[in-house]
């Protein structure tokens, strides 16, 4: 068990009480926190100033990150420790690193806050691990090298990816076993929803290796509609992350949008919804990998993992608004609405 705790800044302190002042009594801050793959730590920023306002310490080499509903703690998966990090979200402090498989990835967590559902990329399953014991409790077969997984919308399936079987699997959360597959024309990567209602019409847009783009998939019919394509980069370009041309995508929450990173040329582009028309470009710090927004949707995070910082990007405008230095190798990025 660690003492380890959360880290301020204390050059920040004074700007951070006089914009709480300012704010609602009813509202609570938002906090954007990146794991920092490269290293041990998960990098806390504030969107009111664009600055990292503190970090937290956690098992080497960090993946997947996720609060729990009551968000009192994160749930930190680490890929080269073979662990779950149980950290409390206030004093930072790690309360148990609960044993997994091998080199686990994304991470994802029920409605309920009772299950964690893992990743185990050298293995073909996910691990579920029960938040009560703080032990893992079993393993869920889902093909071959699983990367990402989802909590769908509508809290009833969770949603794996196997980069290995080049498909995605439905997971009943009642009953914790497979119920669908949805077979695709490539290597799975990150994966977006729309509508987050998750009804029969919904459509799913995923990322494939070696795509330029992303993939549009039909939920119902589990087919494959379109392909849309990023503009073309620059002549000769290579990915940061070997066939991985575009890593990192999700839907604004007004259902506006949809961004979607690009590896090839270091940007994002925003697509209108439903039309998936591209809106614009945006050059971003050097190989962007994943993407957050604010409650509010004005404001698109984006992690560099080429250059160890994050984008702040304006969601009217689509201009960077700073670039804001984190962790080595920032990668999974998220947004918590603290209590």
């Amino acid at each position: 068990m660690s003492n380890l705790s959360v880290v301020l800044y204390p050059d920040v302190t004074m700007r951070l009480l006089g914009i709480l002042l300012t704010l609602p009594l009813f509202a609570g801050p938002v906090r954007i926190y990146v794991a920092n793959s490269g290293g041990d730590d998960v990098t806390i920023i504030d969107p009111d100033i664009n600055k990292a306002v503190g970090s937290i310490k956690v098992s080497r080499n960090p993946h997947g990150i996720v609060p729990s509903p009551d968000k009192s703690r994160f749930y930190v998966s680490s890929e080269s420790e073979d662990v779950l990090d149980v950290v409390d979200r206030v004093s930072g402090k790690i309360l148990r690193r609960v044993p997994i498989g091998r080199r686990p990835n994304n991470v994802a967590i029920t409605p309920d806050g009772r299950r964690v559902y893992i990743c185990i990329r050298q293995e073909a399953w996910v691990d579920v691990v029960d938040t009560i014991s703080m032990e893992k409790v079993k393993s869920i077969n889902v093909g071959r090298n699983p990367h990402n997984v989802y909590m769908l919308p509508g809290g009833q399936m969770m949603l794996a990816t196997s980069m290995g079987d080049n498909k995605l699997t439905l997971i009943d959360v009642k009953t914790e076993e497979p119920v669908r597959e949805i077979p695709l024309p490539g290597v799975p990567r990150p994966v977006a929803f729309d509508p987050p209602s998750g009804a029969p019409t919904a459509r799913l847009f995923v990322q494939l290796s070696n795509l330029h783009g992303f993939a549009v998939v039909d939920y119902a019919t589990r087919e494959v509609t379109r392909k849309i394509m990023l503009p073309d980069a620059p002549e000769g370009a290579k990915p940061l992350i070997p066939q991985t041309f575009s890593h990192g995508i999700g839907v604004a929450p007004d259902r506006k949008t949809l961004w979607v990173t690009s590896l090839l040329d270091n940007s994002v582009s925003v697509f209108a919804l439903p039309d998936l028309r591209r809106l614009a470009t945006i050059p971003t710090g050097r190989g962007p990998d994943w993407l957050t927004f604010t409650p509010d949707s004005r404001r698109c995070y984006v992690s560099n993992a080429g250059s160890d910082s994050i984008s702040a990007i304006d969601v009217t405008t689509r201009k960077e608004l700073a670039r804001i230095p984190a962790g080595k190798i920032p990668k999974r990025i998220i947004t918590v609405e603290l209590p």
